[in-house]
């Protein structure tokens, strides 16, 4: 689903972001990415979102090596990739259930479809009764799992999240954890970049450590 072959990133000559990074990430498999503030994290999901470009090496997401394509080609990319931000990123002025259908209103998606599909995906995060609901009037774990919600809609291949509960307490950050569990066994592989060691060590999920903008383990499963 997600493999990355001798990845090189920088932000300047002297700035390397990534250095030298392979790892695979299979179909339906929950991953772990941890290690220290600036080690590269965010930057290695930037490059799955094709958000930021490499300057060598190969990432193949769903097959096709994104690191060459042409920037025409990126909308159809990302269309099949869900992403959570730790900072929500939700509209003030539109429905919970607006936001949730955000994306599916800018692939196209007829409205009645993109009602239907929205209020699935609340449902799914149990805040279907907040459909009609504002953001600014949401506790920070209801906007999160809003935030969920809208990444699922469309049913991605691939869920990528970025420190999805650096502003949660630790019960709220157990419920997103539980969330991002659940859709992982819907069938999407699932990319959790955190600083939050305490859940990761309670679970049996794969962690790639990243330090320094290396891998330094973790980033081929052994069988």
């Amino acid at each position: 689903m997600i493999q990355m072959y001798h990845v090189h990133m920088s932000y300047g000559p002297d700035n390397p972001a990534l250095v030298d990074i392979t790892l695979r990430v299979d179909k339906a498999e929950f991953v772990f990415i941890t290690g220290p503030s600036g080690a590269g994290k965010t930057s290695l999901l930037r490059l799955l979102l094709l958000a930021e470009r490499c300057e060598s090496g190969q990432i193949l997401v769903f097959g096709q090596n994104v690191a060459r394509i042409k920037e025409s080609q990126v909308p159809y990319i990302r269309r099949r990739i869900g992403v959570v931000f730790q900072d929500f990123k939700l509209l003030p002025t539109r429905t919970v259930q607006e936001n949730v259908g955000v994306g599916l209103e800018v692939l196209g998606k007829p409205r009645r479809e993109t009602a239907k599909k929205s209020m699935e995906a609340l449902r799914l995060v149990g805040l279907e009764h907040k459909a009609n609901s504002y953001p600014l009037r949401l506790s920070g774990g209801e906007q999160q799992r809003v935030a969920i919600a809208r990444a699922i809609a469309n049913d991605p291949p691939i869920l990528l999240a970025d420190e999805p509960t650096g502003n949660l307490d630790p019960v709220l950050s157990r419920e997103i954890y539980d969330l991002l569990t659940e859709v992982n066994a819907r069938g999407a592989s699932v990319v959790v970049a955190t600083h939050d060691i305490g859940w990761v060590g309670r679970t049996q999920k794969r962690v790639i450590r990243v330090e320094r903008g290396r891998v330094v383990s973790g980033g081929i499963r052994e069988n």
